[in-house]
């Protein structure tokens, strides 16, 4: 299966210290996780049994306690990861969980990629955090006032420099999947048919649509999900550049889906 195959890259991206080796596992796993969906679609395509078929599904992942002010980054993280492989998320008013809709061996991947990455990332801040070169530093923060709203600069405390730290990682993080995917699609429009003629571009085209479709139909979110909402802006000095570092050299491990919770009402991403 796929995952096995994924599942290996990602033990030999544990296992690695040179970081050039760990991205390029990083990209191979996310590749064939992109080419699985692709091979899937065109699969499901020419299945005439409905059975037999794989289905849209919704998961709920659990992503933080309440009122844990990580949780708007790791739901920033888990948003990249789906989009990187089709997926449509809704998030829970109170930020504790996320609903994510797609089909089940994109789903798997999802749930492999940010179980490892949610962990690494806050590892890495903390280690970040420890050794205190933030404390020297200051950010750009945006006040607001009767209506306006201005830039100035504050000095970083242990909470603005993790805010920073994490913000990079997950738009690092995001550029990588993005990076991935593209070539693998890229890869596949090289030869738009398949052994049987099947046009692999109007398969993943129906298999988006399907999933949208499915989305539409099963949520009940309300209103849209604004990201993160603290005072950290720009790339915040050294704590920034600390985690771009951190998302480069991520490893990952196929570590299982994170638990579920009972769904509630929330927002759309």
């Amino acid at each position: 299966m796929s995952i096995d195959r994924i599942a290996a890259l990602l033990a030999k991206a544990e296992r690695t210290d040179n970081a050039a080796e760990a991205d390029a596992y990083l990209m191979k796993a996310q590749s064939l996780a992109t080419a699985a969906s692709i091979d899937l679609a065109v699969a499901r395509a020419r299945t005439e049994k409905k059975e037999q078929r794989e289905q849209p599904e919704m998961r709920t992942i659990t992503i933080g306690e309440k009122g844990k002010r990580a949780n708007q980054h790791l739901i920033a993280l888990f948003i990249a990861i789906a989009r990187a492989n089709d997926a449509q998320v809704d998030i829970a008013s109170n930020s504790t969980f996320v609903l994510a809709y797609g089909m089940p061996s994109d789903l798997n991947v999802i749930d492999a990629l940010f179980s490892s990455l949610a962990v690494q990332m806050t590892a890495a801040s903390q280690e970040w955090l420890t050794v205190g070169a933030w404390r020297r530093e200051a950010y750009v923060a945006v006040e607001r006032s009767g209506g306006r709203s201005r830039r100035v600069t504050k000095q970083h405390t242990a909470q603005t420099a993790r805010a920073a730290f994490y913000r990079a990682f997950v738009e690092r993080m995001r550029e990588r999947l993005t990076q991935a995917r593209d070539e693998a699609t890229a890869a596949s429009q090289r030869a738009p048919r398949d052994s049987q003629g099947t046009d692999r571009s109007l398969v993943m085209r129906n298999k988006t649509q399907e999933i949208k479709d499915f989305h539409r139909g099963e949520s009940k979110a309300r209103g849209s999900w604004s990201g993160y909402s603290g005072g950290v802006r720009g790339d915040g000095g050294t704590s920034g550049s600390a985690g771009r570092r951190a998302a480069s050299l991520a490893r990952l491990s196929s570590q299982q889906a994170l638990p579920g919770k009972k769904a509630m009402g929330g927002s759309s991403a």
